[in-house]
């Protein structure tokens, strides 16, 4: 058998904003606020979160390696992250297992993208 490919850039269009919100509000929002000047829960607000560095949340906590990760957000960075967060960044704080799914992993980024606009 041919190897699986592995995905690593996904743009929004190819998820849904709808489903996305849905699995916002299940898996993401006892921890995380999206609104522009949102508060910090757990996680820190995503508002600007598109084209931030990590570690980056003005007011929020971060763990060292969330500060030191050094890259940058954006469809493909929370792609890789979404699937397993621990694995992207050892020594996160986020408890988070990941969402394997691709279909769900796109649906949330569209969300995001929308929301923390």
């Amino acid at each position: 058998l041919p190897p699986t490919p592995i995905h690593t850039h996904i743009t929004s269009t190819m998820g849904d904003v709808a489903k996305g919100e849905k699995i916002f509000k299940q898996r993401c929002l006892q921890c995380h606020t999206t609104e522009k000047g949102g508060a910090h829960k757990t996680g820190p607000n995503l508002n600007g979160l598109f084209g931030r560095q990590t570690g980056q949340a003005a007011g929020y906590t971060y763990s060292e390696a969330n500060l030191k990760k050094g890259i940058t957000w954006d469809e493909t960075t929370l792609f890789q992250y979404l699937l397993n967060p621990k694995k992207y960044i050892p020594g996160t704080k986020m408890v988070f297992a990941g969402l394997k799914k691709e279909k769900e992993r796109n649906d949330l980024i569209a969300f995001l993208k929308q929301a923390t606009a």
